[in-house]
């Protein structure tokens, strides 16, 4: 026997549609395919939700329903700092923002490193993307020092000896060679105080340029510095998924 749906909250179409996973006819065909769970129940037409406590999955992954829920990227400029204020006074990535929610920083990037800062106001993703225990992703763009050999590009990927202990695994992989310079994308999934600096250091190349070009699955892409985007719902579902909420 089909359990009575509750009577109270928005009618589950409404609110996913508003949650950017589909029209109301493309949700209404989700549920019909059993494709939706609220609460771990499997979900049935016509039955309504509480955004602000309901669980909401889609194909088993979890849907964020807050209505004042917000996602941006923000490709942060060299020389401003990665958190809400600064007693010196130096820009942050919230001068930035020209929008009237409030927002903050996931996670930090240091002055002299530019690229994809995620700035919201959602403390569950904001906790897991920055939890270590969760390891999700980050991607680096870095130009480096000196022409570097393929054995020091295996020892970065087996990790590397620094003063707060041994880095765990990372994927390195060579880009380009240029005059006195290489260029390297490294992921790593760890998130200690400029770790690919030094990491970097510890194999005899100095950084010339950092940049992180992705967050787990969203990438900066042709974001310009300086510039804020939203994060669209797939963007955002899909930062859920890699962090296991």
């Amino acid at each position: 026997m089909t359990p009575e749906a509750p009577s109270e909250g928005e009618r589950l179409q409404k609110v996913l549609a508003k949650a950017g996973v589909g029209s109301r006819r493309a949700v209404e065909e989700m549920i019909a395919a059993g494709r939706i769970k609220v609460n771990g129940v499997k979900a049935v037409l016509g039955r309504r939700v509480d955004a602000s406590k309901d669980v909401v999955e889609v194909d088993g992954s979890r849907v964020p329903l807050g209505a004042d829920l917000r996602y941006y990227m923000l490709n942060k400029p060299v020389g401003v700092v990665s958190t809400a204020d600064d007693p010196e006074g130096r820009p942050t990535v919230l001068d930035y923002v020209e929008v009237p929610d409030r927002l903050w920083p996931v996670g930090r990037l240091d002055i002299e490193t530019e690229g994809l800062i995620i700035l919201t106001n959602d403390g569950d993703l904001t906790h897991h993307l920055t939890h270590p225990s969760f390891e999700v992703p980050r991607t680096y763009l870095a130009e480096v020092k000196g022409s570097v050999k393929e054995r020091t590009l295996r020892a970065l990927a087996r990790g590397v000896d620094l003063e707060d202990g041994g880095t765990a695994p990372a994927q390195v992989d060579l880009l380009d060679r240029m005059a006195g310079s290489a260029l390297i994308e490294i992921t790593i999934h760890e998130g200690r105080n400029r770790q690919v600096r030094r990491m970097f250091e510890a194999v005899g190349h100095p950084v010339v340029r950092l940049a992180r070009t992705a967050v787990g699955p969203v990438r900066l892409g042709r974001l310009k510095p300086g510039d804020l985007r939203r994060l669209s719902p797939e963007e955002v579902r899909s930062l859920y998924r890699a962090c296991g909420l």
